[in-house]
Order: structure tokens, then sequence, then C-alpha cells
């Protein structure tokens, strides 16, 4: 915005298959609109298996108290309940939610970012990427929002070779082309 601020508009995806997942919750006031579109796919937050938060920030994990019974994860940590699990997301180790899903350490952003690789879609492979990319059209201005440009650089390349389709943080999802 011409004042200085950011649309906090934080992308909420749903990835159906073995596990009923959510990627990112967006802000407390996408409440009913993230209520109203489980609803619309025939869905409660008590049919969620597990969400999965990008990163920290009130746009991307805002609604993370409507569900209590999923298992979390919020950058590297991962929990069920009052319970941590140990994992390997903070040495650069993928987390495998199935042999399709995985949660990959994707820091630039902040220091604890991941992103949801799905593997098998009709796209080919997806990634949810939460702020690695901001959005479609961020070639000017994701190093602004960016704690630590060298590493997000590195991952943002990574994504770009390995991805075909990538839903960004904020936007529309786009088609990865490679020449």
């Amino acid at each position: 915005q011409t004042d200085g601020t950011f649309l906090a508009d934080g992308t909420i995806s749903l990835i159906t298959g073995i596990r009923t997942i959510l990627v990112d919750t967006g802000g407390p006031w996408d409440r009913e609109v993230l209520l109203r579109s489980l609803e619309d796919r025939g869905l409660t937050p008590g049919d969620i298996d597990l969400v999965v938060g990008t990163h920290g920030h009130s746009d991307h994990i805002g609604n993370l108290n409507l569900f209590p019974s999923a298992q979390t994860i919020v950058g590297f940590d991962i929990s069920e309940g009052d319970r941590y699990r140990p994992n390997q997301l903070a040495q650069g180790q993928k987390y495998s939610v199935d042999q399709h899903v995985s949660v990959i350490p994707t820091p630039g952003h902040t220091g604890q970012d991941v992103s949801v690789q799905v593997l098998g879609t009709s796209a080919g492979a997806v990634l949810v990427a939460g702020d690695l990319f901001e959005s479609w059209s961020d070639e000017d201005t994701w190093r602004d929002l960016s704690l630590d440009c060298a590493v997000q650089e590195v991952n943002r390349h990574k994504a770009l070779r390995t991805a075909d389709v990538i839903i960004p943080g904020h936007g529309l999802p786009f088609r990865v082309v490679r020449t």
C-alpha cells in the first residue's frame, strides 16, 4: 500500500488424500470465510487431521484454535495436543506426512519457514510455499520482507527446480516454466 502497510490476505490451502491437511489458516479476520469454505466442502474443523502453519505470522496461523484435535506443525515445531514430537526440520530434513505429502524446511522469510510438497497430483509436483514466495509477481518485493535474503534465495531456487506449481503465501497459484 502507499502508506507502507501490507494487506494481510494469506493463502489457505486444503489437501485431501490419505489425510485431510490444511496449510495455513489465514488471519483471525478470516475465521468465518475459513469455516464457510470448509462447510462448502462438507468438512468441519474436526475433520482436519493436520494443520501446517508455514510460519508464525498472524495472517498464516490466526485460526489455529479452530483445530484443537489436529496434529499441528508451525514452522519447525510438530505437536499433537500438548506434546511436541521430535523431528529434524531444524536440521534441514523433511518430515514425511505420507507417501505423497512432505513438510520441508524453507527458511528465509522467517527463521523457521516450512513449505508443503505434494507429489503425484494431476498438476505434477505442487509446493504450498507460504511466504517463500509472497505472490507470483514478487521478484521486486520479497527481499524487503525477508529475514535472511541469501537463505530464502537458495530455497526459492530449489523450489523452482522441483515444483511444477507453486501456491504462494498470498495470491493465486502459478505454474513453473522451465526453459
